[in-house]
């Protein structure tokens, strides 16, 4: 049995990691077996990009820590080797980035994750992943709010310069009358 300090160390880390989860939007977790320095690398680089924490966490400890945050039925995708990847910012960002390197990159596998109180399998992760991003979404909105006032323009316009084509052909015919 572990000595009080190092029960206490282990609690103090799962207490840390149960305030950073309970921030988090979504929690996908993967299997990063077989992946190269180089890949790892670039994975993290794509993830701290996109503001998404990363990290290989002991599966106790993150058990612990899912469960007192709130998000309760990931333990049967804690098995193996496991990353937790998790956005305080955007929901969407860790499934995506995730999605994309598991497809580049074969070794890394999608295991399940967590969003608004429920539990992801892979079909979930790649629905979420298939979601376009904020600014993709941002510019459809956008797009969205501008095409009925752009057609209202055009049609205004169109208005407007058949009045003038008309107005124009009726002033020669007057002159000819006078």
């Amino acid at each position: 049995m572990p000595s009080k300090k190092v029960l206490e160390t282990k609690q103090g880390i799962v207490d840390e990691l149960a305030q950073e989860f309970s921030q988090a939007q979504s929690i996908v977790l993967a299997e990063y077996r077989g992946l190269t320095v180089a890949q790892d690398t670039e994975m993290r680089t794509a993830l701290r990009k996109e503001e998404v924490t990363y990290k290989v966490i002991k599966n106790t400890l993150s058990s612990r820590a899912l469960a007192q945050a709130g998000f309760n039925g990931l333990d049967d995708y804690l098995t193996g080797p496991t990353a937790i990847a998790y956005s305080k910012k955007d929901m969407i960002s860790p499934a995506k980035v995730l999605k994309e390197f598991s497809t580049k990159y074969n070794k890394l596998v999608l295991k399940g994750g967590f969003l608004e109180g429920q539990v992801l399998d892979l079909d979930g992760l790649n629905r979420l992943a298939s979601i376009p991003g904020r600014d993709v979404l941002y510019g459809q909105l956008v797009f969205g709010l501008m095409s009925p006032i752009t057609s209202l323009a055009f049609v205004l316009n169109a208005i407007r310069e058949k009045m003038e084509a008309g107005a124009g052909e009726a002033a020669p015919a007057e002159t000819a009358e006078a």
